[in-house]
């Protein structure tokens, strides 16, 4: 199916391109979202009518998003999570969460403006990308950590479940330097 692209859609094309795809997604997604039209001509003829009306609004909602990108670029959030020894998360961090850290800290971010390839489930720095507009985005980075002490450890690159794993080993040498049965058996 051939469909009109009314704004900038990540590898597909920018406004005003022609180009063909699945029915399903034309279906589906763009057509819903006024992402683009059907390629016909009636609708061609409209789209060339409201042209520069169309460019100019997508060049304004750009400026937008590039002012609130400047804001927004680089920001670091903590999130807290149970986890396990290991670093794994009881659970996991979505979109959702990761959209109610950054309003927290300010910066109100749509969810669907968050772009994870699948959810966060272990301890650490996560870089996170956030689309603001078709051609504007950004990376914020997510601290998951138990707890704010970790956070601040895992800000300064500390791996805290390395830290996790020496207190098991050094709590184990002690369990097997000490005698099991408290005093030592007579010699015969």
């Amino acid at each position: 199916m051939d469909v009109i692209l009314l704004e900038r859609v990540e590898k597909l094309g920018r406004i005003g391109d022609v180009v063909r795809v699945k029915p399903g997604y034309a279906r589906n997604f763009l057509l819903p979202r006024g992402k683009a039209l059907r390629a016909t001509e009636a609708n061609r003829a409209k789209f060339e009518a409201q042209r520069a009306q169309l460019e100019e609004e997508n060049a304004k909602r750009r400026a937008h998003a590039e002012a609130e990108a400047r804001a927004i670029d680089g920001a670091t959030f903590v999130l807290i999570r149970q986890a396990s020894n290991a670093g794994a998360l009881y659970g996991s961090v979505a979109a959702r969460d990761l959209a109610e850290a950054l309003a927290a800290i300010g910066h109100k971010v749509a969810r669907q403006a968050i772009v994870l390839d699948r959810p966060i489930k272990t301890l650490g720095l996560h870089a996170v990308k956030v689309v603001l507009h078709p051609e504007v985005a950004v990376t914020v980075t997510a601290n998951v950590a138990r707890s704010p002490e970790e956070a601040e450890l895992q800000a300064k690159g500390i791996d805290v479940t390395a830290l996790d794993r020496e207190e098991e080993a050094a709590s184990g040498d002690a369990m097997v330097e000490a005698p099991a049965g408290g005093e030592a058996a007579p010699e015969a």
